[in-house]
This record gives structure tokens, C-alpha cells and sequence, in this order.
């Protein structure tokens, strides 16, 4: 089909044109950002923690005032592995999706001039790395001279195991076993990179959703620490363990405050964690569907409103000899067109979009298959959406011609 009477009547109509372009533009440019955005949050609801969630579970103490950590775990180690069904018991300071309790920035260098980012450094002794059944994907296991006591907040000179993810950052293309970090005067050495191992806050941490899984882990002895532990047992077994455990509390630390919030089985911590995406997620989605939808009641307002315009013009077509295929293919490639331009120009609004993105609230870069598939839809939708207005006036008969004269 010529396209240039198509442009001409275009041109004639080019307020209503520039509006609809501009409203298939934006529905563009907001639809593969929020689209982006909820898969985002849907992979982070779904990503791996790199440990066995339904078998593990965590108490945590708010407080106990005068407490030494020694005599504190020995009471608590002994009330859980005196507990039926406890398989293991261990001392950390934080669990993935828990309460954050070691997030620090690093430095690829003593002087601190080469900023690697802030991971959250997990503290475990060696009864939570058996709770955990972590196993390093490359390099060693931790051996007894690794577990040290803490100096300060960690200890000065560690060895340590960290995740894939984040030695891909660190150190792109290359293997992590054997080099260092820094974070102010305490030394790093990476004896083991973990497959998966969420931090306590993933996608809310300093950076967003790409530091999701940028954990290290530091191997202390079990009295460097205290007031957090984790237990694995069987899954059908741990609600009765922590049921026993919190009832027990009162008389293993009257001293201390249990807290109810963090003192759960992993899966019941995901749970909760996530709550604010999936409503976050449902909330992109609808966004979502509510601009297709507003864009195709303008598509269909528009077309409705031209038949009724070029009722006349329809009328000459059909008596000079237009077949109604003609008619509407007419009208769906004067849609086509529209569309086209908007979809240029939503593209480049949705890569600006994300780039505002990426500046204030830390999130990736949009993946380019997003603007096609976006693109795709938008076509889709905007054939669909003129279908009804090029049949009625696919159904306008010549005579309507000398009628409208």
C-alpha cells in the first residue's frame, strides 16, 4: 500500500497525530521499565539463598545487659541441642533475610584507593557453617586455625570464603582464591569462593539489587560472638523446636529479651522479607495494564473518531472501486505507522528512564530485548485496538458519499 496519502492525511491532522504518538511513547517507555522492574523483583523473590531454608531456623536475642558471650552461648547451645529433632546448633551474627548486622565498605588496596563495594560480612563459628552444610564451590574448607576471635568487630587478619557474585565483581574474569581486601586495617584472604550465599538485606543494601548475593563469610571462634544462633532439624519438626525454644527463653535468660521478630525458621524470615516486593511487584505490573489499556481506548478513540470524519472520503473510496480489505488495511497501516513513530521515540524515553533509574536507585541496566519485546506488544496492541473502527468503516457504503455531499 502507498504510504504517502497516508503521511498527507497525517500532516492534515497533526494535532491529533502528535498526541497519539506521544501517548504510544510513553506507554512504551513506562511499559519495559516497569516490566523490567517486576521481573527484577520476581528474580529477587526467587533467588537462591545458597543454603537448605526449610531445615534451618534462627533465635535472636534484642538485648542482654552484662551478659559475656561465653556464658550466654553456653546456656543457649545447651537448651537447643538438648531439644529433640536438633541436628546442629551454631553462633553467627546475621542469617540471610534477617537482621543486617556486618555491612562494610572494602578496598582492593591497604591505602583504600580502590573501592570494591559494600558487602555483608557474616560471622560464623564451626558449629553454623555445619548448620549451613556450606561448602566451597572452589578452593578449601575452613580448618581449625581459621576460626579466630574477633578484634573489635572482626578479626585482623582472616581467611574467608566469599560468593561468586562477588568475586566476579571484584576481580572480572579472573579466579579470587589467594588475593586480599581491605576494610581500614583488617586484611582479607579469599581461601574459598560459595555458589550462592544471600546477604540479610538483598536488593534494599547500599548497592541495590546487583549486590543481592555479595556476602563474605568469616570463620570466628564460637565465643566471639553471641546472642544470634541457628539450628537445623528436620522441616516438619522445626516449629515444635522453636516453639519449645521461645517458651524455654525466660528460664535459659531471664536477663535477656528474645526477639519474636527474627526468632523463625528461614523460610517464615524469606517470607516476610519479601512482602513489600510481591506488592511492589503487583503494583509495576498493574501499571503495566493500565497503560495498555489507556492507549488502546485512545487508538480506539482516535480511529473512531476519524471514520466519522472521513465518512464521505470512505463513501468516494468504496464508489471508485475499494474493496473492504483495501479499507481497513488502510486504516491498520495508518495505525502501524503511528505507532511506529511513537515506539522511536518511547525507546529513547525508556532509555533515559532507565538511566534516571540507575542514578538514584541503584537498579541494572534495562537489557536491550526489553525494546523489542515492548515494541512487539505495542504493535500488537495498536492493530488490535483499530480493528473495530477499520471494519465500520469497512462497512460504509458507497452511497454514503453523495449522502454526506
Amino acid at each position: 500500500m502507498d504510504i504517502k496519502p497516508i503521511l498527507a492525511t497525517l500532516s492534515r491532522h497533526r494535532v491529533a497525530a502528535t498526541l497519539i504518538i506521544l501517548e504510544i511513547a510513553l506507554a512504551c517507555a513506562v511499559l519495559c521499565n516497569a516490566l523490567f522492574l517486576a521481573v527484577s523483583r520476581m528474580d529477587m523473590i526467587g533467588m537462591t539463598s545458597g543454603v537448605d531454608e526449610s531445615t534451618i531456623a534462627t533465635l535472636s536475642l534484642n538485648d542482654c545487659e552484662g551478659c559475656e558471650p561465653a556464658d550466654l552461648n553456653g546456656r543457649w547451645l545447651q537448651q537447643l541441642r538438648s531439644q529433640a529433632g536438633v541436628q546442629a546448633v551454631g553462633v553467627v551474627n546475621a542469617v540471610p533475610f534477617g537482621q543486617r548486622a556486618g555491612t562494610a565498605g572494602i578496598s582492593l588496596d591497604p591505602e583504600g584507593k580502590h573501592f570494591g563495594g559494600v558487602p555483608h560480612f557474616y560471622l560464623l563459628d564451626p558449629g553454623a557453617i555445619e548448620v549451613m552444610q556450606l561448602k566451597p564451590v572452589q578452593g578449601r574448607s575452613f580448618n581449625d586455625a581459621d576460626f579466630q576471635n574477633v578484634d573489635n568487630f572482626l578479626p585482623a587478619n582472616a581467611q574467608v570464603w566469599i560468593t561468586q557474585a562477588f568475586a566476579e565483581h571484584l576481580w572480572p574474569g579472573e579466579s579470587a582464591l589467594g588475593k586480599s581486601f581491605w576494610m581500614s586495617e583488617y586484611q582479607f584472604t579469599v581461601a574459598g569462593v560459595l555458589e550462592h550465599f544471600a546477604r540479610p538485606d538483598p536488593g534494599r543494601s547500599e548497592n541495590g539489587v546487583a549486590g543481592a548475593q555479595w556476602s563474605v563469610i568469616v570463620p570466628v571462634t564460637t565465643h566471639a560472638q553471641s546472642g544470634t544462633y541457628v539450628l537445623r532439624a528436620n522441616a516438619s519438626d522445626l516449629p515444635r523446636i522453636i516453639r519449645d525454644a521461645i517458651a524455654a527463653a525466660p528460664k535459659v535468660t531471664p536477663e535477656a529479651i528474645l526477639s519474636m521478630d527474627y526468632s523463625k525458621p528461614l523460610t517464615q524470615l524469606r517470607e516476610t522479607f519479601f512482602q513489600q516486593d510481591r506488592a511492589m511487584t503487583r503494583l509495576l505490573l498493574g501499571v503495566c495494564l493500565a497503560m495498555l489499556l489507556v492507549t488502546a481506548l485512545g487508538i480506539i478513540g482516535l480511529a473512531s473518531f476519524w471514520v466519522q470524519q472521513r465518512t464521505k472520503q470512505i463513501g468516494i473510496r468504496r464508489a471508485l472501486g475499494a474493496t473492504r480489505g483495501q479499507i481497513i488495511g488502510y486504516f491498520q497501516t495508518e495505525n502501524f505507522l503511528l505507532t511506529s513513530f511513537g515506539i522511536v521515540l518511547g525507546m529513547l524515553m525508556a532509555y533515559a528512564g532507565n538511566q534516571l533509574l540507575m542514578q538514584y536507585f541503584e537498579i541494572p541496566r534495562l537489557p536491550l530485548y526489553y525494546l523489542p519485546f515492548g515494541a512487539v506488544l505495542l504493535w500488537l496492541l495498536g492493530q488490535a485496538a483499530v480493528i473495530g473502527p477499520a471494519l465500520r468503516a469497512a462497512a460504509i457504503p458507497p452511497i454514503a458519499a453523495t449522502r454526506s455531499a
